[in-house]
């Protein structure tokens, strides 16, 4: 059996969880320990107290991408669990910014990242683009293959404050585990695609079967177009339930509640999850 327990979301339910713009998710499969992302590092700490989970056995920590929500508690995390290895693609330790006003960006990384101050002696930090099994039982996909044509970052993301360098964010990446009900799929923000991310988790994983997908899929300002594209390629994976939360945006996250009656879930800090391997 594994549990996935939401740390950190822009919304929380239960007595003294708390709600923080970010995203931070606690998998315990049993004998290991995986915290994927750390939120802003506001609500996280205060949230695992409330929640019985103790951060300072953490095995692996694992991180989405760059952007500040998600790694501005990792500092404070890894100084709680001095064993934890880390993971992450190399391009997350890139200065980030978001086009905030005509011709200058808003920081939205952090200095702790861009200097890499993670790497101490005797942390085992992976730095790889590939995919690889963080623990027994659950995967990182690594780069995710951007195969279509109408899936973008979902917003205007620079290298640079001048904004003259356009991030990519080949940083992106998710998390997967099999279970005897099909994949697990455990997104981030999905800059790469909702769709890219499950065709390429199938890919990788040798499974069609989807059973769950929870996390962000950046639709805020998703076209009419990359709408339907994404809602008739989601009916075709056809998953059994689906929680989408942080950046989908509330537009987006409507349409996809009418479009899948009974199927999506509210993804929420403080909601625990259980599937068998």
């Amino acid at each position: 059996m594994i549990s996935l327990t939401i740390l950190v979301e822009n919304t929380a339910r239960g007595t003294g969880v708390l709600g923080e713009h970010g995203l931070a998710y606690w998998l315990d499969t049993g004998t290991h320990k995986v915290l994927f992302d750390t939120g802003q590092g506001v609500a996280l700490f205060h949230n695992a107290l409330r929640l019985g989970i103790r951060l300072s056995s953490t095995d692996a920590i694992v991180l989405s991408h760059g952007h500040a929500d998600h790694t501005g508690g990792l500092e404070s995390v890894l100084s709680m669990a001095p064993r934890a290895q880390l993971f992450l693609h190399p391009a997350a330790t890139h200065a980030k910014f978001i086009a905030a006003q005509a011709g200058k960006g808003r920081h939205i990384s952090t200095a702790f990242m861009e200097s890499e101050s993670f790497r101490t002696p005797g942390r085992r930090v992976v730095a790889q683009s590939e995919p690889c099994e963080v623990v027994p039982g659950v995967w990182m996909t690594g780069e995710v293959l951007r195969e279509n044509t109408f899936e973008d970052t979902g917003g205007p993301f620079f290298l640079d404050e001048a904004l003259q360098s356009p991030d990519t964010l080949l940083d992106d990446q998710s998390l997967y585990i099999k279970t005897k009900s099909g994949l697990v799929v455990i997104l981030g923000c999905a800059h790469s695609g909702v769709v890219n991310t499950l065709r390429y988790i199938q890919e990788l994983s040798g499974e069609t079967r989807i059973h769950t997908v929870i996390g962000g899929l950046h639709l805020e300002a998703a076209s009419p177009e990359r709408m339907n594209k994404t809602i008739a390629a989601l009916k075709a994976f056809a998953p059994e339930r689906l929680g989408f939360c942080h950046c989908t945006g509330f537009a987006s996250t409507s349409r996809l509640w009418n479009e899948f009656p009974g199927v999506c879930f509210q993804a929420h800090a403080g909601l625990k999850l259980d599937f068998e391997e």
